[in-house]
């Protein structure tokens, strides 16, 4: 527990500010995403060891919950998925001259359900990495297995298009090196792809350049953010008297929400709202510019990012993009999550869920004076903007293994990113696929060579028959309400 403090020592404070403000800025500017802002810091963050690089990314995915609401409230465009709901009431009570009562409750909002998520995690992931210890190879694969199942439908769109994007990421994982054969496969010949495909660059390409390319097909827009004063930003009595109660309900439903599968901020913040909706006193005022909102769907969707950091820790599995970089960084660090992350790296555990602590703070002191300073940063014409971007993606692309194979990776996967987008097709599930893929392989080959070639061996435990059935019956649940559907037609 002493290692706690490891997160106060002045390398991983400015670790953590650093982390905070790219992350604030990120949630402000619409598009790019913290997925693809991690990936893009990856070299630097491997450069400066795991419990500052770690506490940088992590830093980058709960800053972006914040600022995504800052321009959701001035220029009613999120800068998140996650703030979309915050649109409804936020902008409404800026149009009514509250814009600054509006910010500082869905700043205080998101620093008590951040609070919150993190003693929850402190106390939680523990607890679940001891559960799992009792896991073997054969229950890893099942487990990886349900995950990738439970995981296809990501980004809560087309299952069958998530699922087809999942299976393309597993088998790019596959290219390079046989984890235990140690034989090259899938290459081709190819100069420098023995290695395999550089994360990096991958994600870099699917979210940064495709953004990029996006941008540039779509007309320039300027937005016009509203003025906050420093002097404005204190909201009313009454108005945080009914700001407590949606506070409190969206902090413990975001919690719960980021425990499963899927897009768990968005989704939080959605049922944080219908259930408002449903019991505020002042239901009938929402959507006109209400305050509960705000509170409630801000609240939910950083508890979201607290809870959905317990399975990475403690179990290795990344429930959301965000994590699964966040996931990558740290196998790209030699730190391995999951049961033996609290016994082999005591401060990297522990220096991360400080750094939650201290993050919490400096957000809080950082998106009430500087709201507008933030806000502007959306206002920037994509003609400056969009080439910055591009030259981070190839220097991260580049700087990861030094190769120019991975910068054409990075060229590649960027058209194909932007192609996806406008065929419907999420890139986040490809990169679930292919951060689970070596685990999913290394696992299932562990597992048979234990059982000496005897596929049995992969449910002989009691654990990984229970998961392999959850998986099977997980696939076919969509099939059988199709065919429940037509045979009642």
């Amino acid at each position: 527990m002493s290692d706690l403090f490891v997160a106060l020592t002045p390398p991983n404070l400015l670790a953590c500010f650093v982390g905070t403000v790219l992350g604030t800025i990120v949630g402000v500017l619409p598009g790019l995403g913290p997925a693809g802002a991690m990936a893009l810091v990856l070299p630097l963050t491997i450069k400066l060891g795991p419990t500052a690089g770690l506490i940088m990314l992590a830093g980058i995915y709960y800053g972006a919950m914040y600022g995504g609401s800052t321009t959701s409230i001035l220029v009613n465009v999120p800068g998140e998925a996650a703030s979309v709901v915050t649109t409804i009431d936020g902008y409404r009570l800026a149009r009514k001259g509250r814009a600054g009562a509006a910010l500082a409750v869905a700043a205080i909002a998101s620093f008590v359900a951040g609070t919150f998520s993190v003693v929850a995690l402190q106390l939680a992931a523990p607890l679940v990495a001891r559960a799992a210890l009792a896991f073997g190879p054969a229950e890893y694969f099942a487990f990886a297995l349900l995950g990738v199942v439970l995981l296809a439908n990501l980004t809560g769109g087309s299952r069958v298009k998530s699922l087809a994007m999942v299976v393309v990421g597993i088998m790019l994982a596959t290219v390079g090196m046989d984890p235990l054969g140690g034989s090259v496969r899938f290459t081709f010949d190819v100069a420098g792809a023995q290695a395999g495909f550089s994360f990096i660059a991958v994600t870099a390409g699917l979210f940064g350049v495709a953004e990029v390319l996006t941008t540039m097909a779509e007309p320039a827009s300027t937005l016009a953010a509203a003025k906050v004063k420093f002097s404005e930003l204190y909201p009313s009595r009454e108005e945080l008297r009914r700001s407590v109660p949606p506070m409190l309900r969206g902090t413990v439903l975001g919690f719960l929400v980021g425990l499963i599968p899927g897009p768990a901020a968005t989704i939080a913040s959605f049922v944080s709202y219908g259930v408002e909706q449903k019991v505020s006193k002042y239901r009938h005022e929402l959507g006109t510019g209400a305050i509960e909102g705000v509170a409630g769907p801000e609240a939910a969707n950083n508890a979201a990012a607290g809870g959905g950091m317990i399975p990475l820790l403690s179990l290795g599995l990344p429930f959301t993009p965000s994590t699964a970089v966040l996931l990558s960084g740290m196998l790209l660090m030699s730190v391995t999550p999951g049961p033996f992350l609290l016994r082999d790296h005591p401060q990297v555990f522990w220096g991360v869920i400080g750094s939650f602590y201290v993050g919490n703070v400096m957000l809080l002191l950082l998106n009430l004076p500087l709201v507008g300073v933030f806000a502007r940063v959306a206002t920037i014409p994509s003609r400056y903007l969009m080439p910055g971007v591009l030259v981070l993606c190839v220097v991260a692309a580049y700087s990861d293994n030094n190769n120019v194979f991975d910068v054409w990776v990075l060229v590649a996967a960027g058209i194909i990113g932007w192609a996806m987008r406008g065929l419907g097709y999420n890139p986040a599930p490809l990169v679930l696929g292919l951060v689970l893929g070596p685990l999913l392989e290394r696992s299932l080959l562990q597992a048979l060579t234990i059982a000496r070639g005897d596929v049995r061996g992969l449910w002989s435990s009691g654990p990984s028959a229970v998961m392999l059935i959850a998986a099977v019956l997980v696939s076919l649940a969509p099939l059988v309400s199709v065919v429940r559907r037509r045979v009642r037609a």
